[in-house]
């Protein structure tokens, strides 16, 4: 049993939302049900950004809410959808008449709620259009693209996407933009130990002590292969060769790197990782504008790393480099 600094187990989630809060500084705020937050300074006649998704993957969701970023985030319990009620209380505070984008991962649970919400919402005369994000290369082959799981890479796509969302004066221009820049994602990920649930204490998966899987989802979904422990370089290059020929990445391509601790994951390790991503980047001729590490989409102490690319192109790069602010991800200066 895996122990953990919380009090009642019941209350994990309106107890990490209420210390969320009081670390925005006045940023964020519930605006409804548990899980239910938005920002506290969103300007009128802008389209709204709604992310959302399972707690206990912190920072993602609620932590992306900022300027330039997310309006808003439906938060459920530990490794569950949000509800529709919750996402609905998020719609209404994040709408401000020119309709609203739902981003969020893609897992059924996710997908059946968000529409049940968008239909709500539809009632109430708000526009809701959605881009599911489907960036992990592991899970569904490229023919059956609309059936991968969403991981790390959504934090790109949500970048982009709060940026469009900032500036573009419609919500068919944002959808155009966020679709693309996640039709531009690409993510794989490595378990080497699994993570646990804060409830119970008991892992979310079983590895062997001298076992890795390639591929493997933030909940323990099967991946490409379960093998025996290898170096760094060995594994990262497993792990590139599948992201590489996905899109696929082309010399002359420009992207943007993404290198996320799955939980704990030391910052020395994701150092290393990104020396030998690198290394693979430069033999394609592939060129990096940006390069992010750190925690931004976990399983709690889950062990391993996942790999974003993000293909730019002028206007996706326009977006992706306006600055942003928020307590899990800050780029530039507002």
């Amino acid at each position: 049993m895996i122990r953990k600094l919380i009090n009642d187990p019941a209350q994990v989630v309106s107890e990490l939302l209420a210390g969320l809060e009081l670390a925005s500084n006045g940023m964020i705020r519930n605006v409804g049900p548990v899980g239910a937050m938005a920002s506290t300074a969103l300007p009128e006649s802008k389209v709204g950004l709604l992310i959302g998704g399972g707690s206990g993957h912190e920072p993602l969701f609620p932590a992306f809410i900022g300027p330039n970023m997310a309006d808003g985030a439906a938060c459920g319990n530990i490794f569950a959808a949000p509800t529709p009620d919750v996402i609905l209380a998020v719609t209404q505070a994040v709408h401000r008449g020119k309709g609203v984008l739902y981003a969020y991962e893609n897992y059924a649970g996710d997908v059946m709620n968000f529409d049940i919400a968008a239909e709500m919402a539809a009632e109430e005369g708000i526009e809701v259009k959605t881009v599911r994000v489907w960036d992990d290369v592991a899970s569904a082959p490229r023919e059956n693209m609309e059936e991968r799981r969403g991981i790390a890479g959504g934090l790109l796509v949500f970048k982009v996407a709060g940026a469009a969302a900032a500036t573009q004066p419609t919500l068919d221009e944002v959808v155009q933009v966020a679709a693309r820049a996640r039709d531009n994602t690409r993510s794989i990920g490595v378990a080497l130990a699994a993570g646990s649930i804060p409830q119970t204490g008991e892992k979310t998966f079983e590895l062997g002590d001298d076992e890795i899987e390639i591929g493997m989802g933030l909940h323990g979904e099967p991946g490409v292969r379960r093998q025996k422990f290898a170096s760094a370089d060995v594994i990262v290059d497993q792990m590139m060769d599948h992201l590489l020929s996905d899109l696929p990445f082309r010399a002359g391509d420009e992207v943007c790197l993404l290198l996320n601790d799955l939980g704990s994951t030391s910052f020395m390790e994701l150092l290393i990782v990104n020396r030998r991503a690198r290394q693979r980047l430069e033999a394609l001729r592939v060129r990096v504008h940006d390069t992010i590490m750190g925690k931004f989409c976990t399983c709690q102490e889950m062990a391993g790393c996942s790999i974003s690319l993000l293909k730019l192109d002028d206007e996706l790069r326009r977006f992706y480099d306006m600055p942003a602010r928020s307590l899990g991800f800050t780029k530039g200066q507002l």
